[in-house]
């Protein structure tokens, strides 16, 4: 990313002159490739990258030529016939779908690839709902359709049994598999051939004319609904729709949402790809026809370049050589170097030192943007999903991340790199919101939260790629708890005598079960037994003891203890001693209390498909859960709820995929201890009579 241009003269193109839009799928169909074509085609770049071959304009990381797929998001920002095209191309693999999640935020359109023979696969549906919930514009192209028993109308009946009747061909192929040709444009009735580095148009072949005429008149059936007008007099069988209301029509339609129009093509080939650069500059809406955009407090903002300078980060990447650059969609005013921006969140102020124009890791200093586009940010404080304005007023609502569920333990593979560790992690985790990190200060534990292990991977990759940090992953430990059944009394008496002064300590503990109100301590002791002075010490030595743990070297919870008697001397008694003794006498009782060990529980959401709901519930028995109900939701899958040991389900994000094949979703919350079956005691105990024995407590 380290080369730049320098700052040009380019004039930012107005709002109504950007079309944002994002390439979103399942891994493979082909949406860089797509991407790519569009870049080669407008003549932004003098080759068709791949991603196979690792001379991919936009998947130019490492990570991604070493893995030949796209981890994080890219632009494209496309120069075509006097508008600029941003294209932002985002992974398809489960565990970087939050950054697509984001993506999808910053543009007004969702552009769906989706492969000819495989169909739209899971996380294509995912990420369908995610456009249906924000009301996001959509189209779909149906790539590879010159694939090997590539078949146009199974793959197009699929997608309309998916996601509903409201897809329409605005392209269709000439031919398919090794027969494929070109396309015909539904919209034009015209035939279109890519050949060479230019495109023929010419009329429709006479063995498809009927075929386009069905097309075209669904296409006018969808439409139609975009005027209530129009759509009576089309109704009443008075008369077709002109070419002219049609496409006076489409874009209303596809800004409505009334109307997905479907392409398709071959990316590798550059067939089909003109066609929808000339539809997405004349038909898809530019980014201040398409909604508001919701704030936290329910208020409305909408793009507007009259208004004052802002705009929101929706991606965050460190560069070596850059340092930090923010991803940004400006939703106000004009972005200029110099710009004093205020963030919404921490109030604090940020400048603006350059704007860039990137395409893929090439940047272009620019003088301006204006609302509605997309640019690139050097060396902002702002976090993603920050939103920055002159006021410092303006913010929009979080965007909606996905929640990172798959934790490991971590540590570095060599001590002296400890610091190197954490350091790192730190500085990934502030610019990645699907990575947390924590450290558990009962299991002594450093613990790294991700969406899954494709994302662990990466992180410890990069770590050694860039810092030359080897880390080793853990099983995560789960902190257990301990408390007493019974009422139980003993004496903790400690002394020690040396030649000078000894220890002397002596006091009487009574322990009793204490259910929800944590550690209680009272003072019972009368006459002067222990001076009033040494109470504390006794308070001090049985909450050490408690910390230490008795069965395992877990915590005790929800104990009351009373000190009711004791002695002293009134030479050797002093703090230390009675500390000591509180010790002391807490084992002691301990030991007579019955004591147990407690595990913590986990509220369960678990949303699949119907057919996999017999196997989550299975499941869950294996896993000593307790199915708690079902219900539908509004999409009308089957959500199971549940309560398990958390344990059960420290992994339940990597098994939940491999159960069914990547459906499945879940929600988790760790609520709440519960009684540690016998037999898994016995165990969990002898572990750690086990690891002490070995010196590894």
């Amino acid at each position: 990313m380290s080369c730049h241009k320098e700052a040009v003269e380019l004039a930012a193109p107005s709002t109504e002159q950007v079309r944002n839009i994002v390439l979103v799928g399942q891994d493979g169909a082909g949406k860089t490739s797509f991407a790519e074509a569009m870049l080669h085609l407008s003549g932004k770049t003098t080759r068709l990258g791949t991603t196979h071959d690792g001379k991919s304009n936009l998947d130019y990381d490492p990570e991604e030529i070493k893995r030949q797929f796209t981890i994080s998001t890219a632009i494209a920002p496309i120069p075509y016939k006097g508008f600029k095209i941003n294209v932002l191309d985002t992974s398809g693999a489960d565990d970087f779908l939050g950054d697509s999640i984001a993506a999808m935020e910053a543009v007004e359109m969702a552009l769906f690839v989706v492969d000819a023979v495989a169909g739209p696969q899971i996380n294509t549906t995912k990420l369908w709902q995610e456009a249906e919930r924000e009301r996001l514009c959509r189209a779909i192209f149906i790539n590879h359709i010159d694939r090997e028993h590539a078949d146009y109308d199974s793959a197009f009946a699929n997608l309309v049994a998916q996601y509903g009747q409201r897809i329409g061909a605005v392209t269709i192929p000439i031919g398919v598999d090794k027969d494929f040709k070109g396309v015909i444009d539904v919209i034009r009735m015209k035939a279109r051939y890519h050949e060479g580095d230019k495109e023929t148009v010419t009329d429709i072949p006479a063995e498809y004319t009927d075929t386009a005429a069905a097309a075209r008149d669904k296409l006018c059936d969808l439409v139609a609904e975009a005027d209530d007008d129009l759509m009576m007099k089309y109704l009443d069988g008075e008369e077709q729709l002109t070419q002219e209301e049609l496409e006076s029509l489409l874009g209303k339609a596809i800004a409505q949402e009334i109307f997905i129009p479907v392409f398709v093509g071959s990316t590798l080939v550059e067939q089909g790809i003109e066609g929808i650069m000339d539809d997405i500059v004349t038909y898809f809406p530019a980014p201040d026809a398409h909604g508001p955009i919701p704030t936290p407090d329910g208020e409305e903002l909408h793009i507007d370049e009259s208004g004052e300078a802002a705009c929101f980060v929706f991606k965050t990447v460190s560069d070596a050589f850059v340092g930090r650059l923010s991803f940004v969609k400006v939703i106000s005013g004009v972005l200029e170097p110099g710009t004093e921006l205020i963030n919404a969140k921490t109030k604090k102020k940020d400048r603006i030192a350059h704007i860039y124009i990137m395409c893929g890791k090439e940047t272009e200093d620019v003088k301006s943007a204006k609302a509605g586009d997309i640019v690139v940010l050097p060396k902002l404080e702002a976090h993603t999903g920050d939103t920055l304005s002159v006021s410092g007023k303006l913010e929009i609502a979080p965007l909606p991340f996905p929640k990172p569920l798959y934790p490991v333990a971590i540590e570095a593979a060599n001590q002296k790199d400890e610091d190197k560790l954490g350091d790192f992690l730190a500085k990934y985790a502030e610019i990645d919101p699907c990575v947390t990190l924590h450290r558990d200060e009962q299991t002594h534990q450093t613990i790294l939260t991700t969406l899954g292990e494709g994302s662990v991977d990466l992180i410890l990759s990069r770590m050694k790629e860039r810092n030359n940090v080897e880390a080793k992953l853990l099983e995560v430990k789960v902190p257990y708890r301990e408390t007493i059944r019974r009422k139980a009394e003993a004496q903790g008496r400690h002394k020690k005598q040396t030649g000078g002064a000894g220890q002397f300590g002596d006091c009487w503990v009574r322990l009793e079960p204490n259910p929800g109100g944590g550690y209680e301590f009272v003072d019972a002791v009368v006459g002067g037994r222990i001076p009033r002075g040494l109470i504390p010490a006794v308070d001090k030595g049985l909450r050490d003891a408690m910390v230490e743990g008795f069965l395992t070297d877990d915590p005790f919870v929800d104990v009351k203890a009373t000190v009711y008697d004791g002695s002293y001397h009134s030479v050797d008694s002093n703090e230390m001693a009675f500390k000591q003794a509180g010790r002391l006498a807490f084992r002691n009782a301990c030991e007579k209390a019955d004591p147990y060990l407690l595990e913590p529980m986990a509220n369960l959401e678990v949303s699949v498909t119907e057919e996999y709901a017999g196997t989550i519930m299975g499941d869950f028995s294996t896993r000593r859960g307790r199915v708690a109900g079902m219900a539908t939701d509004e999409n009308g899958r089957t959500v199971v709820k549940a309560r398990v040991p958390y344990k059960e389900v420290v992994t339940y994000a990597r098994d939940l995929r491999s159960m069914t094949r990547g459906v499945g979703s879940y929600s988790v919350e760790i609520e709440g201890y519960e009684e540690v079956p016998g037999d898994v005691s016995k165990k969990l105990i002898a572990d750690y009579q086990t690891r002490r024995e070995e010196g590894n407590k």
